[in-house]
C-alpha cells in the first residue's frame, strides 16, 4: 500500500488542476478526471442502495463486490497504461445478471424508477453508471482503452437495472409500470 494521507488538503489543485496516479497533473475538467470521476460518483450511489436496511443478502454480497471492483477500474482510468479490470470481472457481472434475472418475469412494459427507496436509489445508481459508461467512450475515443472497461460498466448498469426490480419487489411487492399519456 501507498502513503496514507495524513492532511486531506493539499493545495495543490487550488490551480485547477490535478495529479493522475502517475504523477502527471491535468485540469480537473479532463475526460479521464471526468471518467473516473464518474466511476467514484456510480459507487457512491450504489452505497447508498447499500444504507437501506433489510436488502437481500445475496444483493448486498453483489454490491459490495461492485464497490471493490469500481475502485479499482477508478484506479485504472487514475493510472494511464495500469489494467485492473479484465474479462472475467465482466464474465462475473453477467453471472450475477443472469442469478438475479432468472426469476423475475419478462418485462412486458416499460417500468419507472421507484416501488421503495432501495430500489429507486439503485435506478439512480444506474443512470449514474450510464453517465460513467459514457465518460469512458469520451476518453476512449482520444486515449487507449482497454475494452473491460466500458464493458464491465455497461454490464453494470444493466445488472443494477435487474436488481432494482428485484429490490422493487422485495420492498413494495411490485415495479412502478410506465402508462403512456394521450
Amino acid at each position: 500500500m501507498g502513503n496514507r494521507l495524513s492532511r486531506i488538503y493539499t493545495r495543490t489543485g487550488d490551480d485547477g488542476t490535478t495529479g493522475l496516479g502517475d504523477g502527471t497533473r491535468v485540469p480537473k475538467e479532463h475526460p479521464r478526471v471526468e471518467a473516473y470521476g464518474s466511476v467514484d460518483e456510480a459507487s457512491s450511489a450504489i452505497g447508498m442502495v447499500l444504507a437501506v436496511p433489510g436488502l437481500p443478502n445475496a444483493v448486498t454480497e453483489c454490491l459490495v463486490e461492485v464497490q471493490h471492483e469500481l475502485f479499482d477500474l477508478g484506479g485504472e482510468l487514475c493510472i494511464p497504461g495500469h489494467r485492473a479490470i479484465t474479462d472475467a470481472h465482466v464474465t462475473r457481472l453477467e453471472h450475477a445478471l443472469d442469478g438475479f434475472n432468472e426469476p423475475l418475469p419478462p418485462l412486458k412494459e416499460f417500468i419507472l424508477p421507484g416501488g421503495g427507496a432501495a430500489a429507486s436509489a439503485c435506478h439512480l445508481a444506474r443512470t449514474i453508471t450510464r453517465r460513467a459508461e459514457r465518460r469512458v467512450w469520451e476518453l476512449a475515443r482520444t486515449e487507449p482503452m482497454a475494452p473491460p472497461v466500458a464493458q464491465y460498466l455497461n454490464r453494470l448498469s444493466d445488472l443494477l437495472f435487474v436488481v432494482a426490480r428485484v429490490l422493487a419487489r422485495h420492498e413494495s411487492g411490485s415495479e412502478v409500470l410506465w402508462r403512456h399519456q394521450r
